[in-house]
């Protein structure tokens, strides 16, 4: 079932806003319009009734760095208290709160807090959020599709090593790529044919103690086992 049901300008309504915020900040809008593009090639990973949530948070992701809604400096929380206070869907604003494994970087940053009323595990794990970090993670400042590796690789270099993006890297970036890898092969795996029906892509693609599934068993269910 979907989390909610998206009013039918969602999407519209999501894009113009990051327009408005965004369209003056540069590379900021080339990599949300990037991002924007590239969570279209990630819907078949996610449930048809989900798939505007999906676009809408990959245009609002980065909202949080207009000056305008500038509050607490972190633009994840700036972007979804934003939402959140315009009557934004829940699990789009969750999202935006926690794109990217934000909640890595709030926790050096001594922001966790802030992340509270947005604890929901829909925001954080699953088809929906790891599609949105695919999006992100994929995409270069420039809007242009990159490696994941060299996504990260070029936030480190923008960053810089003693910043909270490098200080949690070792235990984020395992994170964005399993986000990613799982959403690649979700991707395959709806777009082949054989097993869209057999996997539910409402809930997080895991197994019984909620870890994400395996290439293994994603060949199993291929193979019919």
């Amino acid at each position: 079932m979907p989390l909610r049901r998206p009013n039918p300008s969602l999407v519209d309504d999501a894009r113009r806003l990051a327009e408005d915020l965004l369209a003056g900040m540069g590379d900021r809008w080339q990599h949300t319009q990037g991002v924007a593009a590239r969570a279209i090639t990630a819907l078949p990973a996610v449930a048809e009734a989900d798939r505007p949530f999906l676009l809408a948070a990959a245009w609002l992701h980065d909202i949080g760095y207009a000056e305008r809604l500038h509050r607490t400096g972190f633009h994840p929380v700036d972007g979804a208290d934003h939402l959140q206070q315009h009557g934004w869907p829940p699990i789009a604003v969750g999202l935006v709160a926690h794109h990217s494994g934000a909640r890595f970087v709030a926790a050096i940053r001594g922001l966790t807090e802030l992340l509270r009323p947005y604890s929901s595990r829909h925001y954080i794990s699953g088809p929906l959020a790891d599609a949105l970090t695919f999006a992100d993670q994929t995409t270069g400042t420039n809007g242009a599709p990159v490696d994941v590796e060299e996504r990260m690789a070029d936030m480190l270099r923008r960053h810089g090593l003693d910043s909270p993006n490098a200080r949690c890297h070792h235990v984020r970036a395992p994170v964005l790529r399993e986000a990613v890898h799982n959403t690649e092969l979700r991707i395959r795996a709806a777009l082949s044919g054989d097993v869209h029906s057999r996997i539910d892509h409402t809930t997080p693609l895991t197994g019984s103690a909620h870890r994400p599934v395996s290439v293994t068993r994603v060949t199993e269910l291929r193979s019919g086992e």
